[in-house]
């Protein structure tokens, strides 16, 4: 790589990230980080006959900082402890099948606008996620859960989110389907589908509590030996219901409501029985959710997006616990960073489902 990676958004050369981690811009008066998403140009030479150790400079990367690594190809082998350590990094084009930290892009320049565009609206939920998702991959699923739904009730409470909200015209509720969540039982199978099709079966509160209905029903009876989740209309789950975000008054009632419905936990205590069949929109819950069972399928149509960044949030319903489990922290930080929207093949060469469906 020559000159500044990506114009406009000049990289740190890798040799010199640790002096910069030592005394970096900091946070502004209001908290903000001042420099919300540094990125490193992983192809840098180093100027000197004796570089930092990659590992010496990936321990000062402190928990809460979005650091992205930048390399053309492939990382070279002497720097994997680096980018293992770093929030993710962005190889162009590369065909090679890349280690999870690694992730491959058809161009450096879009990617890292991307990524700026969002951790530059929202940087303190940006640097949440970054330092909740190196938490929650090394503790156990029910300490994740608590920790995340912590997080998102905290960001619930802050201006990144206000922001949004206030810029959002409020509309009249929409119609309740009388059945958000239809079971039905055939031997040892139970039958789950999402019945909000016109809304693209938004979770909403009442698809959430349905949901833990059923699943309750399932963790009741151990002679319910599959547990098939699937939902009716054009997409399996386009995520969380917009018109309610925000609409519990008191953020800490919302943190407890939030782990006593918990789907997430619920999901993850029958994952070996649950077997998620995605299609169309599988947005924020549409595949936080499915992400614990432990086998995924998915139709051709299905795309996956974890966009709360955008809204000031952080992936509430188990995300932050469940994605990395199946495709690593990097990239999660990678989809929610980014925004982008992941297709099947994709996803599938990453882990995030296990089988297509035609």
């Amino acid at each position: 790589m020559t000159g500044p990676p990506v114009t406009g958004l000049p990289a740190l050369a890798w040799p010199d990230l640790r002096d910069w981690l030592a005394a970096p811009p900091g946070l502004l008066p209001d908290g903000t980080p001042a420099v919300p998403a540094p990125f490193v140009d992983l192809d840098a030479p180093s100027r000197t006959a004796h570089p930092p150790h990659p590992l010496s400079i990936g321990s000062t990367i402190v928990d809460h900082q979005i650091v992205i690594g930048l390399a053309e190809q492939r990382v070279r082998p002497e720097l994997a402890p680096l980018a293992a350590a770093l929030t993710c990094t962005l190889v162009a084009g590369s065909r090679d099948t890349l280690p999870p930290d690694q992730i491959a892009v058809p161009g450096l320049g879009p990617a890292c606008r991307a990524i700026a565009a969002i951790a530059e609206a929202a940087p303190k939920a940006a640097a949440t996620l970054a330092g909740l998702l190196r938490l929650t991959t090394d503790i156990p699923v029910e300490q994740g859960l608590v920790a995340e739904s912590l997080a998102y009730s905290m960001l619930l409470a802050g201006p990144e989110f206000a922001r949004w909200r206030a810029a959002r015209r409020p509309r009249p509720p929409a119609p309740v389907p009388a059945e958000p969540v239809l079971l039905d039982r055939s031997g040892a199978e139970l039958s789950v589908t999402l019945n909000d099709p016109a809304r693209h079966n938004c979770f909403s509160r009442h698809i959430r509590d349905g949901l833990a209905a059923a699943l309750d029903v399932a963790l009741a009876d151990p002679s319910i030996t599959t547990i098939r989740l699937a939902g009716r209309g054009p997409s399996f789950c386009s995520g969380g219901d917009l018109d309610e975000f925000g609409t519990t008054p008191d953020v800490a009632a919302a943190h407890l409501i939030r782990l006593d419905r918990s789907v997430a936990a619920r999901a993850e205590r029958c994952r070996d029985r649950l077997r998620p069949l995605l299609h169309g929109a599988c947005i924020g819950a549409g595949i936080e959710i499915p992400s614990f069972a432990a086998w995924v399928q998915a139709r051709d149509d299905a795309f996956f997006q974890l966009p709360e960044l955008t809204m000031g949030l952080i992936p509430g319903a188990g995300g932050t616990v469940s994605l990395p489990r199946r495709i690593g922290r990097w990239r999660t930080a990678y989809l929610a960073l980014s925004g982008l929207r992941l297709d099947l093949p994709t996803a599938l060469t990453w882990g995030l489902v296990d089988d297509r469906i035609p």
